[in-house]
């Protein structure tokens, strides 16, 4: 029996607040408004970070080049067990602070954008910024990061390695969050 992906979310949510980060999956309002910050027709290599149930890899999934290679990163083992299953084409893994050892796996030299939803505020600052540090190297020069954070903690934090080209205050989701839409730095910048 598929468990109803509210209920996943709910789950993982009562086992690691922490990692999880909110009670509720991303609204499709969001995931909409994420999807449509990204610059698809430069998208070859794209990863997600904090996956869930998807809600976000749905649309994600009907924008994508079809040649596009795909990096989904859960923690949750029944979550990402529940996009295995829904994404199969996709690579899965579950600790994000891997991300570059993922690559190198998969043989991707870099990314062209990172979707991350991570809760860097529940994270320790080791954590968060080994995270950042990972995403960092991943990204191609001129590569997108579009977060999405429950407050603006992330805001001088990633300017001190992103350009910030936008931030907006999503009201539709609940809880309401801002989406930082950020580009590396060219060596120009």
């Amino acid at each position: 029996m598929k468990i109803p992906n509210f209920l996943l979310f709910l789950l993982a949510f009562l086992k690691n607040p922490k990692r999880v980060g909110s009670i509720f999956p991303s609204s499709a309002f969001l995931a909409r408004k994420i999807v449509q910050s990204v610059y698809w027709k430069d998208v070859r290599a794209i990863a997600e970070l904090g996956a869930g149930t998807g809600a976000i890899t749905r649309i994600m999934e009907a924008n994508l080049p079809s040649s596009a290679a795909v990096l989904l990163f859960e923690r949750d083992r029944r979550m990402r067990k529940a996009l295995k299953k829904e994404y199969p084409h996709f690579k899965l893994a579950s600790n994000a602070s891997s991300l570059v050892k993922k690559m190198n796996q998969e043989q991707i030299q870099q990314l062209d954008c990172i979707i991350c939803g991570l809760p860097f505020f529940n994270f320790s600052k080791t954590m968060r910024d080994h995270i950042l540090a990972q995403i960092s190297q991943a990204l191609r020069p001129g590569g997108m990061l579009v977060l999405y954070q429950y407050s603006l903690h992330m805001k001088q934090i990633l300017a001190e390695e992103l350009i910030i080209e936008n931030t907006q205050f999503v009201t539709r989701n609940f809880p309401p969050v801002f989406v930082y839409t950020c580009r590396k730095k060219d060596n120009d910048d």
